[in-house]
């Protein structure tokens, strides 16, 4: 039973990794050509931005709710100590994402009215602002809460510290380059072209980002520290940081070779590297730095009742979401339309 209690949280957290990598994935760059609409202000070009995300768009928001259950369900404490950590960001983030999902359809209906440019500004504004807020989110997850006996006892406002913001505004920047690479691999002419034109100085942007996070995040907490420097440890993670400049090195070649699909996967590479460093960074902890997985879990009966349903919806949700983006694939023109 003692097995299963250590493994059961371990397997959960993996999941949970993996649905919010899948979100990041699949809504960063349809958050980050939303924001592209403060450089992109030709409407047809901005139509033809919106079209190779419409028939997908909606969908991707599932990996969210899971995620979001997922700590509900698994790691209770973790979400009742959080989110009153996080109530003003994961609020505004909703709000934000609201917003944006009723600009997205309502700057197709009102074309015409001269309100169109009111519900792209929303579109803009909106994919903005949920970016911002989640990458403050995580920032300020990873700097740690003030929890006392399992239990949140600080302020509304404590989120709000220069190392989330500088986590938000990397986030904008990475969910931006991911929007102008996806655009490069499915658009055509003037705007791929633009799009490369993007891609490079939003390269230049993140990578600053993720060298100033990556050495600000290991001086938060001493254990954060010891993972990164100290003796084997260093052997496991050098790994990481030498990937991310390989990657960078891919990225500004194929955007000046004319490659289509490589700077995407270099960027989303680039991600899952992100990822990967903050989960070496803030293991085992759960609600960083006093609480680990296992202190917040659920006990092992409910986790496994969960896991089976998980188990198989899962694979439906994957079939879906792979099969919906294979029908949608190609480039998109402006004499394509979304109605």
């Amino acid at each position: 039973m003692m097995d299963v209690a250590y493994w059961l949280p371990i397997i959960w957290a993996v999941i949970l990794v993996a649905a919010i990598t899948i979100y990041v994935v699949l809504d960063g760059f349809d958050l980050g050509i939303g924001m592209l609409f403060a450089v992109e202000r030709h409407e047809g070009r901005r139509d033809v931005m919106v079209n190779t995300i419409a028939p997908v768009w909606d969908g991707n928001e599932t990996w969210m709710v899971l995620g979001g259950a997922t700590l509900y369900g698994v790691f209770p404490g973790a979400y009742s100590t959080l989110l009153p950590a996080f109530y003003l960001p994961i609020v505004l983030m909703l709000v934000a994402l609201i917003f944006r999902g009723v600009a997205f359809e309502f700057r197709i209906m009102t074309r015409g009215t001269g309100r169109e440019k009111l519900w792209d500004g929303g579109f803009m504004i909106g994919s903005g602002i949920a970016a911002f807020c989640q990458g403050a989110i995580l920032g300020g997850v990873v700097q740690g809460i003030k929890v006392v006996d399992g239990a949140f006892v600080g302020s509304s406002m404590d989120w709000l510290t220069p190392f989330s913001v500088l986590c938000g505004l990397a986030v904008m920047c990475g969910y931006a380059l991911l929007g102008a690479t996806w655009l490069i691999w499915r658009t055509t002419d003037v705007l791929e072209a633009s799009c490369r034109k993007w891609a490079k100085l939003l390269a230049i942007g993140l990578f600053v980002c993720i060298v100033a996070v990556s050495l600000w995040t290991p001086m938060l907490h001493a254990p954060y520290l010891r993972r990164w420097t100290e003796w084997p440890n260093i052997v496991f993670v050098a790994p990481v940081p030498l990937l991310v400049i390989a990657l960078g090195f891919l990225l500004t070649i194929g955007l000046r070779r004319g490659h289509s699909k490589g700077p995407f996967l270099c960027a989303l590479g680039w991600f899952f590297l992100c990822l990967s460093g903050l989960g070496i960074t803030v293991w085992p902890y759960a609600v960083p730095p006093g609480l680990t997985l296992w202190d917040v879990s659920s006990p092992p009966s409910s986790q496994f009742f969960q896991l089976v349903g998980t188990v198989i919806l899962l694979p439906i949700i994957l079939t879906y979401t792979v099969y919906s983006y294979r029908v949608f694939r190609g480039k998109v023109t402006e004499a394509d339309g979304y109605h």
